[in-house]
């Protein structure tokens, strides 16, 4: 017999399935009942549900079966982890998929970034369902490492592995109809293609959804979640590191739409996936909130996989992947036991799955081209008589707003003002070394000293820096080219504290736990300068983030994201 026909011999109990999952309260996300029932698997595929004899059996116990958990969008390089280490940080915690959009490895590294995501998709215990990035860059207001074309996108998008289109960053190139942007939502044909519109309502709404746009997970309001929920989109609760929404659009949830609800983390930190779990923790959250259990893990799991089209995956029935979850408890929910393909990988927060080799990671090193850069190519020139736009943060937001103030002038230059918490920013382009420097000032970090640096910006990458003076922001930015890339804070000239991350600039080649003390320390470093933020090298690394409202800074100048123009640093005073 061929594979099939052995499944289907299991499926029909003529021959003993693989494994029998046994004594388990099957969590049927599909029906929305709990009930009784065997779980053959078959080579590592659900056989059947019923009384079914196996050559292993696996007595669950009276514990609650379910699907594994998927995890909507995500960035798996904001994680600063190898597909390795992400898997063995959010594996324990039950996360059976992910949903992941590589764009920040290929505005670095182009083609080979993605094909890098493809490759470790297949070795790791869990899936990888991979949406082809559609904007490197993001916008033609940064400059990048690479540029991918519609036709690239085309060729991709045709592959084993490719779930759809990624976000379409450049929304306002959407509604308005551009043919760039229309091609790269064409080569979509037939697979999702996922949205990325903060702030966006009314008719260019319309016209975002009516050009094939049908998801989004900027959503930071109820309302617009509910306009954009009522105009057919699927809506990602996103609970990241920077960007907490979820608590936001609970209350929008009910029995009969949380079928368009998936969970997503976007962007999250090693720090707070060891302390707060993955999509584990939408669920906790989720039905402290309220949310009925069944219909909270519904939403981390089935809904994912019919958004996405993901056939074989998001729920116990005949067909799909063997992957679940064993947890004692719907109320207070915390993952026992993971299963992978039929196979334990992982019980009681422990990683059980092992690795045959070490993966040969050189050919995604050396990204650090930056051109001639010496001191003063930081100042900021006083023009006189004028004001300076400033960025002011949003807690626990990425959106920014803009503000306008007299700037602090000393000896013909615009310089930091700590007084009132006006710090310098720079992004440096640091893939062509062409030279690229833009400069702006941000409110919100409360630095009394020294400066942070960073070569995690999204979304092309290049090194960002904020600070009180012009020299640390110079000897933190040339610490990132001594590195090979990674994050630093630098007091007095002198470096307080690092994180190298050598794989494209964004990623360590060190394990989960070393790269979490490692944030830790970075984060405690800022902290002794007087940074004010929970998670200051996330905050940072958003402030390059050009589609995102209202002002941000690229190596390209100050953008105004709303305009989607770049815009002068300084205003005529008034």
């Amino acid at each position: 017999m061929n594979d099939m026909q052995q499944k289907l011999a299991a499926a029909r109990g003529e021959i003993p399935a693989d494994v029998v999952f046994r004594n388990a309260r099957i969590v049927n996300v599909l029906s929305g009942e709990i009930h009784d029932g065997d779980v053959a698997v078959m080579e590592g595929m659900i056989a059947g549900i019923g009384a079914y004899e196996g050559k292993t059996v696996i007595d669950c116990g009276g514990s609650f079966l379910a699907p594994g958990l998927i995890d909507g969008h995500i960035h798996l390089e904001s994680t600063m982890l190898t597909a390795r280490e992400f898997a063995r940080a959010v594996v324990p915690h039950g996360t059976a998929g992910a949903v992941v959009d590589p764009h920040e490895f290929a505005n670095v590294l182009g083609l080979a970034g993605i094909d890098y995501v493809l490759d470790a998709a297949a070795e790791l215990p869990l899936e990888l369902f991979v949406m082809m990035p559609s904007c490197v860059p993001a916008t033609h207001l940064e400059s990048s490492g690479a540029r991918i074309t519609p036709v690239e996108i085309l060729e991709y998008v045709r592959k084993d592995g490719i779930a759809g289109v990624a976000e379409l960053m450049n929304f306002p190139g959407v509604f308005l109809g551009m043919d760039s942007e229309l091609a790269k939502i064409d080569t979509a044909k037939g697979k999702a293609v996922d949205g990325h519109s903060p702030g966006l309502v009314g008719p260019n709404l319309n016209a975002y959804i009516m050009a094939g746009v049908r998801s989004d997970h900027e959503c930071t309001t109820l309302e617009e979640a509910r306009e954009k929920l009522r105009r057919g989109m699927h809506i990602l609760l996103r609970e990241g590191t920077a960007e907490r929404n979820l608590h936001d659009l609970l209350p929008l949830i009910t029995k009969d739409n949380a079928a368009q609800f998936s969970f997503a983390t976007d962007d999250k930190h090693p720090a707070d996936l060891e302390d707060e779990g993955h999509i584990d923790h939408h669920v906790r959250e989720a039905i402290r909130f309220g949310i009925d259990p069944m219909t909270a893990l519904q939403i981390a799991s089935i809904n994912s996989a019919r958004h996405y089209r993901l056939q074989h995956d998001g729920a116990i029935a005949p067909g799909r992947w063997a992957n679940f979850i064993i947890f004692d408890d719907l109320n207070d929910f915390r993952v026992r036991d993971v299963y992978y393909h039929g196979n334990l990988v992982a019980r009681d927060g422990e990683m059980l799955h092992r690795y045959d080799d070490a993966p040969d990671l050189s050919s995604m090193t050396d990204t650090m081209h930056v051109g001639e850069f010496e001191l003063e190519h930081l100042y900021v020139y006083d023009v006189p008589h004028s004001d300076i736009k400033v960025i002011d943060l949003v807690p626990g937001q990425i959106i920014t707003t803009a503000a306008t103030e007299t700037p602090l002038r000393k000896n013909g230059l615009i310089t930091a003002d700590t007084s009132r918490d006006i710090l310098k920013l720079a992004v440096i382009e640091r893939h062509h070394a062409t030279g690229n420097i833009g400069k702006g000032f941000v409110r919100g970090f409360g630095l009394q000293h020294g400066a942070l640096a960073s070569t995690v910006a999204h979304d092309a990458h290049n090194i960002i820096v904020v600070g009180t003076n012009d020299r640390d922001m110079y000897m933190a930015a040339l610490e990132l080219v001594r590195m090979g890339g990674g994050q630093c804070v630098v007091r007095d000239a002198r470096v307080v504290e690092e994180l190298p991350l050598p794989i494209a600039g964004l990623v360590s080649d060190q394990p989960l736990h070393h790269v979490r003390q490692k944030v830790d320390d970075l984060i405690k470093a800022a902290q002794g300068l007087g940074c004010t933020l929970p998670d200051p090298f996330m905050t940072l690394s958003f402030l390059a983030l050009s589609p995102i409202p209202a002002l941000k800074v690229t190596d390209q100048g100050l953008v105004d994201a709303e305009a989607f123009e770049l815009t002068s640093l300084f205003t005529v005073a008034q």
